[in-house]
């Protein structure tokens, strides 16, 4: 199984950390993985996207050409990445931000209304998380509870309070996909 990903949005979103949270997850799967980060000129509030690959063959390369799976979290991502995704992929994008749908009919369309559920859930800031538990249902790329491991890991000091909080994002987010 192989699975090519970009997640995009505004820096600030958290694409960078749900990237690094799939491709940490996979390693700790045993499988063999690549992130690829690219910043707009600003860190926060200007554009930012990573690519990410988790496979059981060797990764040849980074950079991928036609994803199976595309994360928009804002409409300047969706305009620009949801040409590139391959026929048949699956394209997340957030409801809350974006107010057009996606053109593509060749596609799973997959709307999520992230910032609304991480709002309702009291942090604005697990909307990212809300998503990765749809990717996590949608493609069965890693385990629930290899990411949750992961998080415990990564999340040190005052941050592992927002452990449950995440966990519960993800939950809801699965819950989002049939």
């Amino acid at each position: 199984m192989t699975l090519e990903a970009i997640f995009a949005g505004f820096g600030g979103q958290g694409v960078m950390l749900i990237g690094q949270l799939l491709a940490y997850s996979g390693m700790y799967e045993g499988k063999n993985v690549s992130w690829f980060p690219a910043y707009g000129p600003e860190m926060r509030g200007g554009t930012a996207n990573c690519s990410v690959v988790v496979s059981d063959d060797p990764v040849g390369s980074p950079v991928i050409s036609e994803p199976d799976v595309l994360v928009a979290m804002n409409r300047p991502s969706l305009e620009k990445f949801e040409k590139l995704l391959k026929p048949g992929g699956i394209l997340f994008y957030n409801t809350s931000l974006i107010d057009i749908k996606p053109q593509r009919t060749d596609i799973k369309v997959i709307g999520i209304p992230a910032n609304d559920i991480a709002t309702e859930l009291g942090n604005a800031k697990v909307a990212n998380m809300v998503v990765m538990g749809a990717i996590l249902k949608a493609t069965g790329a890693v385990d629930l509870e290899t990411v949750v491991s992961v998080l415990k890991k990564t999340m040190t000091g005052s941050k592992q309070s927002l452990i449950p909080l995440n966990r519960t994002a993800l939950e809801r987010g699965m819950s989002l996909v049939s």
